[in-house]
Order: C-alpha cells, then structure tokens, then sequence
C-alpha cells in the first residue's frame, strides 16, 4: 500500500511503534501528523544510505565522504528530532578488500565518533549493526563480535548495537549467548525467520530459530527496548500476525 497509508495499517493491525529506514522522501511534517493520529511511536530510523540504487548501503566507512556522512547524520538527527525517535542506525557501507579496508576501519570509527557526539547532544541514541556476508557481500561488519569491537574502540557512551537475530542466525551465532553477552549494549533488535526471512514462526520447514524459546529468553534477561518485525510475509502482513498474538499484536476489527 502506499507508504503514508501504512501507519494507520500498522495501528490497526495492532503495533505501538513503527521503523521507518528512510523517511527522507516525505515531509517530516506530514509524517509526524500521521503518526500522532494513530498514536505511535518511531521507534528507529536510518541515517541516509548514500546512493542506494547505486549499490551504496551506509556511507559511514566510505573514505573521501566525509562530508557527505556528516551532512547525512544531520538531516537525520532534524528528522528524529521532529518525529520524536530517538534512535538513529547508521549503516557502515559497502567497502574493498583490502589494503582498502584498514583505511575504511579508521573512516569508519572517526564517523561514529563524530554521529554519537552530535546526536547525543539532541538525546539520540546511535545505532550500528552486522549485516549477513550473504544478503549484503562486501558490507564492513558482517557479525556481532566485530560490532562490538567497533563499539569497545571506538569508546562513546552514546554508540549502541542494533542486534537484527536473522542476521545473526545467518552467519551460525549463538543467538542466546550473542544476546546475554551483549546486553549492555544492545538498544534495538529484529526477527525474521530463517531461511526465508519470512515470519519469525514455527512453520519454516528446517527453521533455525525457535522464536517462542527465544523471546523467552529476551523477557528474563530484562530486555526493554523494541523488537522490530522486520521480515518479508509469505502472502499479506495481516495474515501472517497469527505469531504475535500471545505478545499483544491483536488487529483490531
């Protein structure tokens, strides 16, 4: 359906927030109108990806765009700052192999450096995470582990993990323990089933993830933050939601 009908479909299908990856098409205005009518949150959004169609995913580690990362993570800040969300994923980029990637490191860590200082200063958080090998060839952090390492060394208090289960189910993790390792850190994650990346159900022949077992595991380990659904359905969103009944997503009539 068309993206500004969208928000009052996700009311009514029974969610309290929403994810947006790149709302800078629309007017941040009208965007905030549609959200206070259907009484949701923005939860998160992403900083602009560069040239998407391109095959740009994240700017962040790009060496010779600095200015144009900085000119990104401001438009974005203006845009969560007018939506009330206060979270910000910053995609790293697609980079070469080395000797390019070294250099592409040190891009990378001085850009967040500089995103979690300006958008601490609005009381947002930023967001950084891994992206399967398999889905995006080439992106700079493929798993949790070299995540956290980019966080550990790159030091800010306001850099945080956006742990995404599907991509980590992707590259074998240990989700659980990814998880329990990481909660410190972590500020936002998503589901998806695998393979497929369809619903996060039961009915994946040969699925790897045990959804039920796992939210679980999220609730007594205190999580609070959001869970975004971000997967493909098999036919219609509406019809595959019969997963997240018991967790309070009931469409209303």
């Amino acid at each position: 359906m068309d993206m500004l009908d969208r928000f009052e479909a996700a009311a009514k299908a029974g969610f309290k927030g929403v994810e947006f990856h790149f709302p800078y098409e629309w007017p941040a205005q009208e965007l905030a109108r549609r959200l206070e009518e259907q009484d949701l949150k923005l939860v998160q959004i992403n900083a602009p990806p560069g040239d998407w169609e391109a095959g740009e995913r994240g700017l962040a580690a790009l060496s010779g765009r600095e200015q144009d990362f900085r000119d990104s993570i401001a438009r974005a800040i203006d845009y969560a700052g007018q939506l009330g969300c206060g979270l910000i994923h910053v995609m790293a980029g697609v980079v070469p192999d080395d000797p390019g990637r070294e250099r592409a490191m040190e891009t990378y860590g001085e850009n967040l450096y500089f995103a979690a200082t300006a958008s601490g200063e609005e009381n947002i958080k930023v967001l950084i995470e891994a992206l399967n090998p398999r889905d995006v060839p080439g992106y700079m952090i493929g798993h949790a582990v070299q995540a956290r390492s980019v966080i550990d060394v790159v030091g800010h208090e306001n850099l945080y993990l956006q742990y995404d289960l599907y991509h980590g189910a992707m590259t074998g993790e240990d989700l659980q323990e990814t998880i329990r390792e990481n909660l410190d850190i972590i500020r936002h994650m998503q589901v998806a089933g695998v393979p497929g990346r369809h619903e996060p159900d039961a009915d994946i022949p040969g699925g790897d993830i045990d959804y039920p077992a796992l939210f679980d595991v999220i609730d007594e380990l205190g999580y609070g933050g959001w869970i975004g659904c971000e997967y493909r359905p098999r036919t219609t969103t509406l019809e595959g939601l019969g997963w997240a009944q018991p967790y309070g997503i009931v469409p209303k009539p």
